[in-house]
């Protein structure tokens, strides 16, 4: 049967919309089509969906960046994978401590749902290495034209906030107007990320729906991050 869910008008004024369903890829792709996200409450509660209002994005056209992160990327040690180890990426998002949060909302049902999503061409994975070691990483969803950042993490400095810079480079040279981060955290808001009303968000949605994008083809020939400033 074909996954429906409410419209996002109904959701509660914390943007909590429906409650149980699964994360398969047709459940997925209904709702990141639809402007709505899966983020459990606790691993001990059923599967929750939100659509927030306002909702938080990282426009290409607002992407800024720090002085001292320009010299950060002219000389750092890292070397930037996309796509090379997924299930390390989100191993180390569900592991890392955040402030304000007593535990992660990326349960065993999310790592399991989102690593089978990759294996279907509808999630990426951005990972900073040094040498053998992965220190940064982020991954995210892409269908077609919509594409998110869902988490990251660093063991060293500056490299989730490089994490977020190559895929928005990767954005920017396939002509996507934002990422969809959901929210707008600190480091989302100090590279130019803002909350916009759920109803633009949802008539900007509908542009990136026509945009025919497979994820190979989205990462096919990235550009040279730590010297390509834009």
């Amino acid at each position: 049967m074909p996954v429906r869910f409410p419209p996002v008008h109904e959701a509660s004024p914390e943007g909590l919309l429906a409650i149980g369903g699964d994360l398969s890829l047709e459940t997925l792709s209904q709702a990141y089509a639809s402007g709505i996200f899966p983020w459990p409450i606790s691993k001990d509660s059923p599967l929750t969906w939100f659509s927030p209002d306002p909702r938080g994005i990282l426009e290409i056209r607002n992407f800024t960046l720090s002085r001292s992160f320009r010299r950060f990327l002219k000389n750092h040690p890292f070397q930037i994978k996309y796509n090379h180890d997924f299930p390390s990426v989100i191993e180390q998002c569900a592991l890392t401590s955040r402030k304000h949060e007593s535990g992660t909302w990326i349960t065993q049902e999310i790592v399991e749902g989102y690593t089978n999503l990759f294996h279907q061409g509808h999630a990426y994975c951005v990972g900073v290495y040094d040498k053998d070691d992965l220190v940064g990483g982020l991954y995210g969803v892409c269908f077609g034209g919509i594409i998110s950042g869902e988490s990251m993490f660093h063991h060293r400095d500056n490299t989730s906030k490089l994490c977020l810079y190559a895929i928005i480079s990767i954005l920017h040279q396939n002509n996507i107007p934002f990422l969809d981060t959901q929210m707008v955290t600190g480091i989302v808001e100090r590279f130019g990320g803002s909350e916009i009303p759920r109803e633009e968000f949802l008539s900007q949605l509908q542009k990136l729906k026509n945009i025919n994008l497979s994820r190979d083809q989205l990462f096919s020939s990235p550009p040279s991050v730590p010297n390509q400033l834009f």
